[in-house]
């Protein structure tokens, strides 16, 4: 572990399962502070996973990880996450990893308006109220690293069902470019990166799970390095939407385990 997220403080929505949480585990096993979001603490109805289970596994590693409720969806009750999370970490946000996202699909023709409105309040909204929410206290120390967790539905493609969901993607990768011109020359970095393939995670396995192949499938593992590499990535490496193995190439990584300590086969 190379402890090079040491004294830095990350929030990382979504952190109950999946991405969140094997992102969340790495930066601690590196040495952050970690405020992590999701709605369930203890039980989903239906799916694997809690934040009182990530906050166990990153007790075992040592990290320092503090579960935050907050349900993305809420618009006013979103905007207490980031000033907790800096009260109890002690300081202001360095790293936000905006992972939480809701995945809905469906006709165009008719998903009702309630669905539509989740799926854009939780996949661009929020991530976007709490980029806000960071970027102060990065702007005023000179640094700061935002990652988006997007989607390659975010472009046309073959499946109606996807469009919506979609939509609330290509979005959120609009505003991570807007978001990196707007604050060139701040320190912040922004940036975005979507799977090359399936990652099969909790949540993916319940929905698509049975109709994957073994090639369409990336590894937890690849997915997470790709992310954790944007956490601390130079500041001219900014405003970009990334495919993850396709990072991991250009930047010549070697992909870990999640306690950043065992290189894994991808």
């Amino acid at each position: 572990m190379s402890g090079r997220f040491e004294g830095r403080r990350a929030l990382v929505t979504g952190a109950s399962r999946g991405i969140g949480a094997a992102v969340a585990v790495r930066l601690a096993s590196e040495g952050a502070g970690v405020g992590l979001v999701a709605r369930t603490l203890d039980h989903h109805d239906h799916l694997a996973g809690s934040l009182a289970e990530t906050v166990e596994r990153l007790g075992s590693r040592g990290g320092k990880a503090v579960p935050i409720m907050g349900d993305l969806n809420d618009a006013a009750g979103r905007q207490r996450i980031v000033p907790e999370a800096e009260a109890v970490l002690g300081g202001p946000i360095d790293v936000l990893v905006n992972n939480a996202a809701a995945a809905m699909y469906g006709p165009v023709t008719s998903m009702p308006l309630k669905r539509r409105r989740i799926l854009f309040e939780v996949n661009t909204l929020a991530p976007l109220d709490l980029a806000q929410a960071v970027v102060p206290g990065m702007i005023e120390r000179g640094a700061g690293w935002i990652v988006n967790i997007t989607s390659a539905a975010a472009r046309p493609g073959p499946n109606p069902t996807m469009t919506l969901y979609g939509a609330s993607k290509a979005a959120l990768n609009r505003i991570t470019s807007g978001l990196a011109a707007e604050l060139s020359g701040t320190g912040v970095r922004v940036n975005g990166v979507e799977p090359r393939a399936a990652v099969l995670t909790e949540g993916a396995a319940a929905l698509v799970g049975d109709s994957l192949t073994e090639d369409q499938i990336e590894s937890l593992e690849a997915m997470t390095e790709a992310v954790v590499a944007l956490c601390d990535c130079p500041e001219d490496l900014t405003g970009r939407v990334c495919v993850s193995l396709d990072l991991i190439a250009e930047l010549g990584l070697t992909v870990y385990d999640l306690d950043g300590a065992n290189p894994v086969t991808v």
